[in-house]
């Protein structure tokens, strides 16, 4: 590649994160090691892809369009890395998955007892995490694969695929809660009782509802929470089918119950080896497909 592989990376960090300091923080390099690669990069091109005059690098019009030429040669790369990591034997000691409790895996309930037999040296290790939580597990190479409730936008060093499945999400609340007695729940009606919110430990304040709330950083925890009677959570139904005890009601209102997607997503840095690939393409493959994938 007459490109540095280092340097396009770097050059769409910076231009996803507005920051050269930023893109080297997310991809542990020094700040030096990023300006001097998207300086060589500039180089190669012949253009100016950032203006430099303002506090932070802004993306000049040749860096806009370059941007996407960029992330398109990127994209092919990781597919021949990926490509290259299925058709080898190179099998990896140990695979950390992170699951969601967005995620119902109704179509893999023997996928793990298949993974086993193919894998039956593999050291698996499974986490519970939602939403940044999951994100920050595969930046930091704690994880190499995970699953949450997709995202308005991901960081370009994560890769993601939609999940067939998609989970369906209620508003649920102890069978003695007062909010259980009005006729017609509103949104106000919500909002003078203490919500119980989901916040992950690298959430961020922007996201906190307003008002009375407790938080925690599981929907099993919330679910614990809700059976107490302390207010009321956005929980999975399926969740709630299988733990809740028959201690919650759904509360009725207008826009719910809500149904949400799910993302598998793992980082391109470090992604999953062949078992890790194996598993992801079978949780990507259609519930029709399951049974005959299962045999291969």
């Amino acid at each position: 590649m007459r490109y540095s592989p280092e340097a396009l990376l770097a050059f769409v960090e910076a231009a996803a994160l507005g920051s050269f300091s930023a893109a080297a923080r997310r991809l542990r390099k020094s700040q030096s090691t990023i300006s001097t690669a998207i300086a060589n990069l500039e180089a190669d091109l012949g253009l100016t892809l950032f203006d430099r005059q303002a506090r932070q690098p802004v993306l000049t019009e040749a860096g806009r369009k370059v941007l996407g030429h960029v992330q398109e040669i990127l994209a092919a790369s990781e597919r021949l890395d990926a490509l290259s990591i299925r058709l080898g034997d190179n099998i990896e000691p140990r695979l950390t998955i992170v699951f969601s409790d967005t995620y119902q895996p109704n179509h893999h309930d023997n996928l793990l007892k298949h993974f086993e037999r193919r894998y039956q040296d593999i050291e698996l290790e499974c986490m519970i995490a939602e939403g940044e939580d999951v994100l920050d597990l595969l930046q930091t190479g704690r994880a190499h694969l995970g699953m949450l409730a997709v995202q308005p936008t991901y960081p370009p060093e994560i890769a993601v695929s939609r999940l067939p499945e998609q989970t369906e999400m209620g508003l649920f609340v102890a069978h003695d809660h007062p909010l259980t007695r009005l006729p017609a729940l509103t949104q106000a009606h919500l909002a003078s009782s203490r919500q119980l919110y989901l916040n992950t430990y690298t959430g961020n304040n922007a996201t906190k509802p307003r008002g009375r709330t407790w938080s925690a950083p599981s929907y099993l925890m919330l679910l614990e929470m809700a059976e107490q009677g302390a207010g009321w959570a956005i929980l999975p139904h399926w969740l709630v089918k299988q733990y809740g005890q028959q201690r919650l009601t759904e509360l009725k209102m207008r826009g719910w119950p809500q149904t949400i997607s799910v993302d598998a997503v793992w980082s391109k840095l470090t992604p999953p080896g062949p078992a890790g690939l194996w598993l992801l393409d079978r949780l990507l493959e259609n519930a029709n497909d399951q049974a005959a994938a299962l045999r291969d």
